[in-house]
């Protein structure tokens, strides 16, 4: 059976006619402006991901490592510095040019002081007690046991 005498077919039909007839495509420079908008909005997305990652890289960094519990202290004690000879030969009066030697200070030729048997030897010492007096496990001086 023909459909021609559809009304509501014969609506559509004219819709889309006059759909048709009134679309036309955009220039050429709108279509430009509309992917640039699209990229830089891609870029900047892509750059917001970045530094939220570096961000939580770097704070689960810092949450990770241990804090700085204060200024590190040398592992020995400084030994005192030896005079420096203060009788230097004077230079050659007959000279009027400076030479090498003369522009130069003169070396330390005495060895460094030997060290005394008196420096006590280094000890390792165990971690201070909790507030409850025990020791943590992480801390203890003796390595872990395997389980048997």
């Amino acid at each position: 059976m023909p459909d021609s005498h559809d009304p509501l077919r014969s609506l559509f039909r004219e819709a889309a006619s006059a759909g048709q007839s009134a679309s036309t495509t955009p220039p050429v420079a709108v279509i430009e402006r509309r992917g640039e908008r699209h990229r830089r909005n891609r870029i900047v997305g892509i750059a917001a991901a970045c530094l939220l990652v570096l961000a939580g890289s770097g704070a689960a960094l810092s949450a990770l490592l241990p804090e700085d519990s204060g200024p590190v202290l040398p592992a020995t004690t400084p030994s005192p510095a030896a005079p420096s000879p203060t009788s230097a030969p004077p230079p050659p009066s007959h000279s009027t040019t400076p030479t090498l030697n003369s522009l130069m200070p003169p070396r330390n030729t005495t060895p460094p002081p030997a060290r005394s048997s008196t420096v006590p030897a280094r000890t390792t010492t165990a971690p201070p007690p909790s507030s409850t007096g025990t020791v943590e496990p992480s801390m203890s001086a003796t390595p872990p046991q395997p389980l048997r």
